[in-house]
């Protein structure tokens, strides 16, 4: 069982930035490929970014490439999102996922329980 748990969300300017964290529950934190999601009202939740279990290797959606960088601290059991540039369409509850063998779209075993980011325009 892996409990985990999301902060750093919050109300943001349009080019602004947030780092978000998620600290998982747990000794086995570094067997897992960590990711995030995004969930905008309305809209079904989406995959934004995921590294592999020892952070040799991200994976980003084409929507965050270049703005958004994901890493972990195994030590600490958690994982971050560093994300800059914020845009307006950014603004979502975000999620985070841990999986034992998935990594990207797919990643379904844990799940936060969110931290809502909203950028203004």
């Amino acid at each position: 069982q892996v409990r985990l748990v999301e902060s750093g969300g919050g109300l943001v300017q349009a080019g602004g930035s947030l780092r978000l964290s998620c600290a998982a529950s747990g000794r086995t934190f570094s067997s897992y490929h960590m990711g995030w999601f995004r969930q905008a009202p309305g809209k079904e939740r989406d995959f934004v970014s995921a590294i592999t279990r020892r952070g040799d290797n991200t994976y980003y959606a084409a929507s965050v490439t270049g703005r958004f960088t994901i890493s972990r601290d195994n030590a600490k059991n958690t994982v971050y999102l560093q994300m800059n540039n914020l845009k307006p369409e950014d603004t979502a509850v975000y999620y985070c996922a841990a999986d034992l063998v998935r990594i990207g779209a797919l990643m379904d075993d844990y799940w936060g329980q969110g931290t809502q980011v909203t950028v203004s325009s």
